[in-house]
Order: structure tokens, then sequence, then C-alpha cells
């Protein structure tokens, strides 16, 4: 027989109306108190959990801020949020912003239009004293924060759902370093927007690798093309013609078709090595033409499957913060692309 407010009650030693104020997530109820509750829920088995996180008794109001655009792995992201939010009795509704663009002013006029039933917020985000700032504002409102794909360390946010963005810039180097061999030469680096602290991290782990393993290999430039599949092609068709035995490119962010489409034109004689992150129709068709040697995927189902559960779990918690897990990177060659 499922446990009732009255056992949680009991087990607890407080009265009923404490502990259905916990369990709706309403005010009135010291930190103690609500530490108190769930515990006793979650030994009685009243609260739902999954992937060992602790579940609200009530359906939760979701939202998401995401810097959509023409970013393939963002629709991705977006798509998934939304198909699996779908499924889960306990969202009761879930709504994705589509950001007009990465700035602090941006992400200002996307939280003035959220609701005001909303329960939880995930939002991918530059790491910026204004945009620190408006993530505090959610906090402060009530609402519970995640941060995905890139972290906001400083921001009062529950949990970061996603990579370790560091390490996937250093698996980049130690893959390009591989492929090439011993060779000694160039290599060119289009980064997507060092306003993202993600990209940034990865820049800095793929660097660090390079020096430490592979100083015979040096990065002739490195371009911030502000995700612009345009300006990517542009600077790869400038970097293949400055560097005719250009040795490798590491795409760190978007723009990867950019790339693609400037090394299928150019026709080197030598093919430069092309690794890339996230896996979506553009990178498969890369792959299986040979543009693309790797693919660095972060897992968008993935992420998107985590950032719902995490919220669920920060509005059931009374911790702060939830324990910290990062999503694992698949490297995607031609060989073994997974099915759609």
């Amino acid at each position: 027989m499922k446990a009732t407010v009255s056992d949680i009650a009991r087990n607890c030693g407080l009265s009923t109306a404490t502990v259905d104020r916990v369990l709706n997530n309403r005010p009135g109820a010291s930190a103690a108190n609500r530490q108190r509750v769930l515990e006793a829920a979650k030994q009685l088995g009243y609260l739902p959990v999954a992937d060992q996180v602790t579940l609200p008794s009530r359906p939760a109001h979701l939202e998401f801020l995401l810097p959509i655009g023409s970013n393939a792995f963002m629709r991705d992201l977006a798509g998934h949020i939304e198909d699996y939010a779908a499924r889960l009795p306990l969202v009761a509704s879930c709504r994705i912003h589509n950001l007009a663009g990465i700035s602090p002013s941006a992400l200002q006029t996307a939280v003035e239009n959220l609701s005001l039933r909303a329960n939880g917020v995930g939002v991918i985000a530059v790491d910026h004293p204004r945009t620190r700032n408006i993530l505090r504002d959610i906090v402060d409102a009530g609402m519970r924060l995640v941060t995905l794909v890139s972290d906001v360390p400083a921001a009062p946010r529950s949990a970061y759902v996603g990579i370790d963005n560091r390490v996937a810039g250093r698996t980049a180097a130690l893959l390009m370093g591989r492929f090439l061999g011993g060779c000694t030469g160039h290599l060119a680096m289009v980064v997507g927007s060092r306003s993202y602290r993600g990209h940034e991290e990865r820049e800095m782990g793929f660097r660090s690798v390079l020096n430490e393993e592979f100083p015979n290999l040096t990065v002739s430039s490195a371009v911030d093309i502000n995700d612009e599949p345009d300006v990517s092609y542009t600077e790869t068709m400038k970097a293949l013609h400055n560097q005719p035995e250009l040795l490798g490119i590491y795409c760190v962010g978007a723009g990867h078709s950019g790339v693609a489409k400037a090394i299928r034109e150019a026709r080197p004689n030598r093919k430069p090595v092309f690794i890339c992150h996230d896996l979506t129709k553009d990178t498969r068709g890369h792959l299986v033409d040979d543009l693309l040697d790797v693919v660095i995927d972060q897992n968008a189902r993935l992420i998107a499957e985590q950032s719902v559960i995490r919220l669920l779990g920060s509005i059931a918690s009374s911790a702060p913060y939830l324990t910290r897990k990062f999503i694992e990177p698949r490297l995607i060659f031609r060989e073994n692309v997974p099915v759609q």
C-alpha cells in the first residue's frame, strides 16, 4: 500500500499541513523541516525516482531558454526535450523559448516571457556578468535552474547537464595528434563563440594537449565565427589558401558545414584531418562523404532527457545543488554512425 501524507507526518514528527506544504513546494516550511519531510517521503517510497534522482510528487511546469537559430544541434536538442517531456506524467507543461541570439539582452527578453506557473527553467547561456545576474533573478523568483551544454558556474543553478568541455577539447587534440602520426605542420581552429564557456574550455583543452604531447603541431589560425557557417566557410578557404599543406582543422562549435564546403571546393592535395562536435544530419553526411574524420558527440537526446530529470529533481529537493554528473561524449567515425 502506498504511503500517505499522514504516514510521512508520523515518520518525521511534523504536522500533515507542513508535510503538504513541502510536498507541493509551497512556502511556510523551514529548510530543516523540508529536509525531514523529503527524507521521510523517500524512505517510505512516496516520491518517484528516476536515475537515482527523487522526483516531485506533483506535475511541474518547465521552460527552456535555447538559442536555437539555425543551429542543427540546438534544433535536435529542443525536439528531444519536447518529446521526452510529453511522455512524462510529472511534466504538466514544457515550453521552449527560441532566444534571439546569445546576448544577455536576448536572455532577458525571454525571461520576461516566462510563465508565472514555471517551476523550473533550463538554459543555454554565455558566461557574462549580466547573464549571471539574470539567472540569479530566476532563482530568486522561486524557480529552479539548470544549465545545459555550456555551464555558468557562478550562477545559482541546481545542476549542469552536459559533457566536460575541457576534456572534449583534450580528446580532440589527442585524436588529431594520433591521426597525423608524428607529422610536423600547421592546424586551423574554427571557434563557434568564445562567449560560451564551453567553447572556451574546449579550446583550452585542445591547446593544452598539443603543448604537452604534440609540440610538432602548431595552431596557425584560430577564428571566432559566432557559429555562422558562412563565416566558417570564408575563414577555412582563407586558411587553406594561406597554408596549402594545412594538416588539420578543429571546429570547436557550430560552423562545421562551412568547413566541409570549403574542403570540398578547395580540393587540397592532402585533405586536412577534420574534427568537430555534435552528430547532426549534416555531420552524418560529412562523415559518409569522407570530408569529416570524427565527431565528438555530446548526445542531444541524453542531454534533453537528463535536463528534464534534473529539473524535476531540483524541484523535489530541498538541497540547492544536485550531485554533479557529466555526460560521457561519444566518438563517431564513418564506420559507426548510429541509426537515427
